[in-house]
């Protein structure tokens, strides 16, 4: 009796034993197949967020030519607000900085003026002087990104800072202009952008017989076709 228990205590041990390794056995693939479902899973988040739109390619700027066909408003210091109509041609060096060259065409008019001319009867300027603007610009883009239309496609579009300056021939000016705003482009397909620019106008105007530094303000929208079609 005295040999047999401590065997039995041995056996039973053994059998302790292997029931832990079948146990552990057990839950090792349990563990695998977790960790494999858990990859499947952000495989599956991952390809549905690439498939919603995220995609690496950008619009391309560099070394290629912008025609662009615009028209807004002219909003003059010492005249009243009229039509604009505008050319412009760039020649993009980099991504981020180009050169535009542009020539814009307006009409004086001046609510003032002619209130003032109704009531003395007299003819002080022509108010329906053509206006033309000749300008170049140095376009440094600021900021660029991505916009999602309408949950399908992507397009870019970038903001920008026009500086430079020109010349503005009229009946009340004809002198240097300085200029300096802001714009924004949005990219389609290779080669067509929809532009929207604001810029300010500085120079020295006269009217009425008083010479005056005058901040006149554009606004203008417009397309743009890039060359070549395929960059």
């Amino acid at each position: 009796m005295s040999t047999g228990t401590p065997l039995a205590a041995l056996v039973l041990r053994l059998g302790v034993a292997l029931g832990a390794v079948a146990a552990l056995s057990a839950a090792v693939p349990e563990t695998v197949n977790a960790q494999c479902i858990d990859e499947a899973i952000r495989d599956e988040l991952n390809a549905r967020r690439r498939y919603r739109g995220v995609r690496e390619r950008l619009f391309q700027k560099a070394l290629r030519h912008e025609i662009s066909i615009m028209g807004g408003v002219y909003a003059a210091d010492l005249l009243s607000a009229s039509y604009l109509l505008q050319a412009a041609y760039t020649f993009h060096v980099t991504e981020d900085l180009g050169l535009e060259a542009s020539f814009a065409y307006s009409q004086s008019a001046s609510e003032l003026v002619r209130i003032i001319e109704q009531d003395r009867g007299i003819s002080l300027v022509r108010i329906d002087a053509p206006v033309y603007v000749y300008q170049a610009h140095l376009i440094w883009t600021l900021a660029y990104g991505k916009l999602r239309w309408f949950g399908d496609g992507i397009s870019r579009f970038d903001f920008n800072l026009a500086i430079g300056g020109g010349l503005t021939d009229n009946q009340t000016a004809r002198g240097l202009t300085f200029s300096a705003g802001l714009g924004i482009k949005f990219f389609f397909d290779e080669w067509f952008s929809i532009r929207f620019d604001i810029r300010d106008q500085v120079l020295q105007q006269e009217l009425l017989g008083e010479s005056t530094i005058v901040n006149n303000i554009t606004a203008t929208l417009g397309l743009s076709v890039f060359l070549p079609f395929s960059p």
